[in-house]
């Protein structure tokens, strides 16, 4: 089966009580709170709509989920849009500033809602213009980010609000492929009394079953149970799907990737594309000083040396360090020491944090990363190859009948699918045969049958690459 159209998935972020649940909550025609007890938010923290024009569209419900923090370390993105909520009442606040700063790293389409126009004395005008002062070029304010008025309370401009989210997904042309091996995105994890370890999750690509066998972070599991965002049992679930699973012998970390097989990592599907930071080349961090007047002198010694992602006064706190992941971006602290919880927190995200009290020595660390930097940011194509042929595998899977066309593949590269100049996505071989028997690798103008995973729905003319991703040019 060829990809399909699938559900968007959709993330909601901004400021506190500027009513991100309220929003979601009007969407889903219900109150939280008569569900809260054992219902969808507590339970599976993700639901799906069906519009008036039967289009269904799929929101993580928790509003700054931990998911849409961690999707980018795991190598698989789950929101395919995002809404910016902002009070009509309030304008920017810190948490939507903050929000701001993620999205636009994460390169995530988005559009903002401007709520709660009902309030007497809201300025939805001066909201916008203080998103605009934040660098969110809204339509009609000479860029093409969508704002739509809306009120949780009255549901005017929800209507709107959909149509743009409808429209943009058209845009992203969100596919999947419901018969590809299965990769699934844990949002929710539980110890239940009764029904043991449950997950929820997002199916992403291929179609998760009662009675199959998946892993994920080592973790293994025969699901015995999938229930749909009301608890009613399912026996399977298709790309887009908000589910519960039961059957895992631990719990996997909230933003890993459940997969068929015993694959120990995974790679984006081919139904999303891994969204690079929105940054032009160069270093990148987040700064953290001790007060205003430290960092803007910081600031000023490094010029246009290091690119700033966030720069901001205190201590780091959690979502510091979430950005950083996020990104792929070191702390570099100025005059502030790092809590041990903290620091723990950063070291489990892969997270590396810098602290100096001496400006001089973070002026040389600097001309020291900008050294590593070429070789850092460099990516080593070491081989192409034409797909010419394909042939039956196990379980409907397939082998890609290739010629080396540049250089050499080897067993142990990471690959790509190419279509066009476009990416698909990328894969690990898991069996490299030639001349019907296998081989570490095969070099130019050689053929092979190559057969990797995930299984992308690949045609005949299209490239597999083999690369050499970028090293990191900063370490510990």
């Amino acid at each position: 089966m060829s990809l399909q159209t699938r559900p968007p998935i959709i993330s909601v972020l901004g400021h506190v009580d500027h009513g991100k649940t309220s929003l979601l909550d009007k969407i889903r025609n219900t109150t939280v709170a008569v569900r809260e007890a054992g219902g969808i938010t507590q339970s599976i923290g993700a639901w799906q709509t069906t519009t008036k024009d039967g289009r269904v569209l799929t929101f993580i419900d928790t509003p700054g989920h931990a998911a849409f923090n961690q999707m980018r370390q795991r190598g698989a993105k789950i929101a395919d849009i995002a809404i910016l909520v902002v009070a009509a009442d309030d304008g920017v606040m810190p948490q939507t500033k903050e929000s701001i700063e993620f999205l636009k790293a994460a390169n995530t389409p988005f559009v903002v809602a401007i709520n709660k126009i009902d309030i007497e004395g809201s300025q939805p005008e001066i909201a916008k213009g203080g998103l605009v002062k934040e660098g969110v070029l809204l339509e009609g304010r000479g860029g093409e980010t969508p704002a739509v008025e809306v009120s949780a309370k009255t549901g005017k401009g929800i209507d709107d609000l959909l149509e743009v989210l409808l429209l943009m997904a058209d845009v992203q042309d969100v596919k999947a492929n419901p018969e590809a091996p299965v990769e699934a995105v844990i949002i929710e994890t539980e110890r239940d009394p009764k029904r043991g370890n449950v997950l929820s999750a997002i199916v992403i690509n291929g179609t998760l079953k009662v009675g199959q066998d998946v892993q994920s972070e080592g973790h293994k599991a025969r699901i015995r149970g999938l229930f749909d965002q009301d608890r009613k049992p399912l026996r399977e679930a298709v790309p887009g799907t908000p589910v519960e699973i039961l059957g895992f012998d631990a719990l996997p970390p909230v933003g890993s990737v459940i997969s068929t097989g015993d694959a120990q990592a995974m790679t984006a599907p081919a139904s999303t594309q891994v969204r690079m930071p929105k940054i032009k080349e160069g270093f990148w961090i987040i700064l953290k000083a001790d007060t205003a007047g430290s960092l803007e002198v910081v600031q000023g010694a490094l010029g246009d040396k290091v690119g700033l992602i966030q720069a901001g006064v205190g201590d780091i706190v959690e979502a510091d360090v979430n950005l950083a992941s996020a990104t792929t971006s070191p702390i570099v602290c100025f005059n502030i020491k790092i809590g041990k919880t903290m620091q723990k927190f950063a070291m489990e995200q892969g997270v590396s944090v810098y602290s100096y009290k001496i400006i001089y020595e973070l002026l040389a660390d600097v001309e020291k990363w900008e050294k590593e930097l070429a070789e850092a940011q460099s990516e080593k194509v070491i081989g192409r190859a034409q797909i010419i042929a394909q042939f039956p595998h196990e379980k409907g899977s397939r082998i890609a009948g290739c010629k080396i066309t540049l250089g050499r593949i080897a067993k142990a590269d990471k690959i790509r699918l190419i279509r066009e100049e476009k990416p698909l996505g990328t894969m690990r071989i898991l069996s490299l045969k030639k001349n019907k028997s296998e081989a570490d690798s095969v070099n130019l103008n050689e053929e092979c049958g190559i057969y990797f995973e995930p299984q992308l729905d690949f045609r005949i003319g299209d490239t597999v690459e083999a690369f050499q991703p970028p090293k990191a040019p900063v370490t510990k």
